[in-house]
């Protein structure tokens, strides 16, 4: 029997389209899209191609049927990559983005119509979601092209689906996500581009490229957060973990940050040498290697990859309370380069119990895609951003429902830094944050150095308050005060900065917030007695403990205190407390100071004051 579309009760516009289209195929689950994702259940390969007038065929994807899943690939390394730039605003609705008519010079209401004529004459797929989870969340419709099946899989996998049979009489759409990639050739010059249309009551997000990262995932985080922005809470921009130590302690740290900060690594454990050891740093000058010894790391419980729902349903008193807004991860595997480097990650994707789907890796058809083998963008250059897409619900130890934070961390990606070259790079291991000054990173967010998921920029920029501006389509000052409204009732909630790739003179991976997360589990929290801790250099970076043991082992101080390390010295730290505080300077102007609440702005002038870690503390105290 054929599936009648208007159960879905589609928006007047969407309802026009179904009506001129004869051939809409209505989905009702993940299998019917796996099948699809290859042209049909038969065939192991497919070319997702399109004829664009005035250029011909292009091919926007190829897709392989492989027996761990659907493996994608885009034949254009600029499309293996989330464009940050990519959210454009079609409406008039207030917000702080760039609008699609400031870029492209006409109104984005001419390219909306003909995206629907566009959607009325091609074959179609439709099916519907919840944005969230039920009960937050508001009903949802996806709408594609019918051989972007693989597309429409990922979604479904990420934000889940509702099965044909199961749809209550009363769904009522309050989004849709249109698809529609041929315009990224004849009006977008070939941009990724997503645009939202905002209006009361019904979100519409148009998608003009396959990459499912702006696209998909990102489209739907961003309906979420302007539900959020008109109710008055935030899904935060994180991966949470509750930690159990080998002593049956527990302790759940939700880790912020922009791409490439280290919100999947948060859920991974440790890497080891072969050997067995960790190696936690590597002198980029003098060639030295320190390894730390530990014979059994914490367990490993995760409730969120990428996207927490903080709604004040959920909250209680004194510590921050998030639940998971996805039913799939979009984890990054750029840095698991060969086999045995996550054995954990690597048995699941590679035996799953159910198809899922890889993103920029290597695979061949009826074989078996390696999470380790990813495509090349040029010659000895692999993809940075390689991506698998895991259900929530095949994770080892995943924990179900919502869950208080002890520790709130945030990840930032740090260059090298030594006397010949002075860079930001001179964060330690970890640093002890107080409420006022950890609001602050979120509200600069960082993107840092040698980003992998994202195309290329220069220099240190921003993804704006909470590390979601990118995704968010209103105002920041709204989000800003939300966020510092969490920051003021969570009491019982720490605060911890850690960066990854680089300390000072060290190539440290993200060692420093696999050990971190070890050290604070073990601690039980992150509150220090003042004697246990030291201000740093730079008051941005709030206290670094003065020594911490793991196991019996102790780390060296230059880890913590990078001025210390022979290889960069005070002028150069001086360098790059410099860098910061210009960089947060700058991104601190931009914001609506007369729409911050008085604490908001009293904080930020502390910064520009260049106020010391007391200051931030005596802001918020409690």
């Amino acid at each position: 029997m054929k599936r009648d579309w208007k159960r879905y009760h589609p928006p007047q516009e969407l309802a026009e389209v179904f009506s001129k289209n004869p051939d809409v195929q209505v989905i009702s689950t993940t299998q019917e899209l796996f099948d699809l994702a290859c042209g049909d259940a038969k065939s192991r390969t497919f070319e997702v191609s399109y004829n664009v007038p005035g250029i011909s065929k292009v091919v926007d994807a190829t897709v392989i049927r492989v027996r761990n899943g659907i493996s994608a690939n885009y034949p254009s390394p600029y499309m293996r990559r989330r464009d940050p730039d990519a959210m454009l605003i079609g409406d008039e609705e207030p917000t702080d983005h760039l609008t699609f008519a400031s870029v492209y010079g006409y109104p984005f209401s001419e390219l909306r119509q003909r995206t629907f004529d566009w959607l009325a004459e091609n074959p179609l797929i439709c099916y519907g979601y919840v944005t969230g989870k039920a009960g937050i969340g508001r009903d949802a419709l996806v709408v594609a092209p019918a051989n972007a099946g693989f597309f429409g899989f990922g979604l479904a996998l990420l934000q889940g689906i509702i099965a044909y049979e199961d749809l209550s009489d009363d769904f009522n759409p309050a989004s849709v996500i249109y698809v529609a990639p041929t315009f990224r050739y004849t009006d977008l010059k070939g941009k990724q581009v997503v645009v939202h249309h905002r209006r009361p009551g019904m979100h519409e997000v148009f998608s003009y490229s396959l990459y499912p990262g702006p696209s998909a995932k990102k489209a739907a985080y961003s309906i979420l957060l302007n539900q959020g922005e008109q109710e008055g809470w935030v899904t935060a921009h994180c991966s949470t973990v509750r930690v159990v130590t080998p002593y049956d302690n527990s302790v759940t740290i939700m880790h912020e940050g922009s791409s490439g900060a280290g919100k999947s690594e948060m859920l991974e454990y440790p890497h080891r040498e072969d050997d067995g050891r960790l190696l936690y740093g590597e002198n980029l000058v003098t060639g030295e290697k320190r390894l730390h010894e530990q014979p059994r790391t914490c367990i490993l419980h995760p409730v969120t990859d990428d996207m927490g729902l903080c709604h004040p349903s959920i909250q209680t008193n004194g510590k921050l309370v998030v639940t998971d807004a996805e039913d799939a991860w979009f984890v990054r595997t750029n840095h698991i380069t060969h086999y045995g480097t996550d054995l954990n990650l690597e048995r699941l994707t590679a035996e799953p119990p159910e198809p899922i789907l890889f993103i920029n890796i290597n695979a061949a058809p009826d074989g078996i895609a390696l999470i380790w083998d990813h495509v090349m963008d040029a010659p000895n250059k692999r993809c940075p951003n390689p991506r698998v897409i895991v259900p929530r619900r095949i994770m080892q130890n995943v924990v179900e429902g919502p869950v208080e934070v002890d520790i709130r961390s945030f990840g930032f990606r740090t260059p090298p830094c030594t006397t010949e070259k002075p860079t930001y790079g001179i964060v330690g291991f970890f640093h002890i944050l107080p409420p006022a000054l950890a609001w602050l990173w979120r509200l600069a967010s960082p993107r840092g150095f040698d980003n992998p998921s994202i195309v290329e920029t220069t220099g240190l920029t921003s993804e704006g308050v909470g590390s979601y501006w990118a995704f968010a389509t209103g105002k920041r000052t709204t989000h800003a005060n939300y966020l510092l409204e969490q920051f003021i009732n969570c009491p019982n909630t720490c605060y911890v900065l850690t960066p990854n790739q680089h300390v000072g003179a060290w190539k440290v991976g993200f060692m420093p917030q696999w050990l971190m997360r070890e050290y604070l589990a073990r601690r039980g929290n992150a509150r220090f007695t003042p004697e246990q801790l030291r201000p740093s250099r730079c008051a941005l970076l709030g206290e670094y403990p003065h020594q911490i043991n793991i196991e019996g082992r102790s780390f060296s101080r230059w880890f913590f205190a990078v001025e210390s390390q022979p290889e960069v010295g005070e002028d150069a730290y001086d360098h790059g407390s410099e860098i910061l505080y210009h960089f947060f300077h700058k991104v601190l102007s931009e914001y609506d100071w007369n729409g911050l609440t008085d604490l908001g702005r009293q904080i930020l002038q502390c910064c520009f004051d260049r106020g010391s870690v007391d200051d931030y503390k005596s802001l918020i105290s409690f």
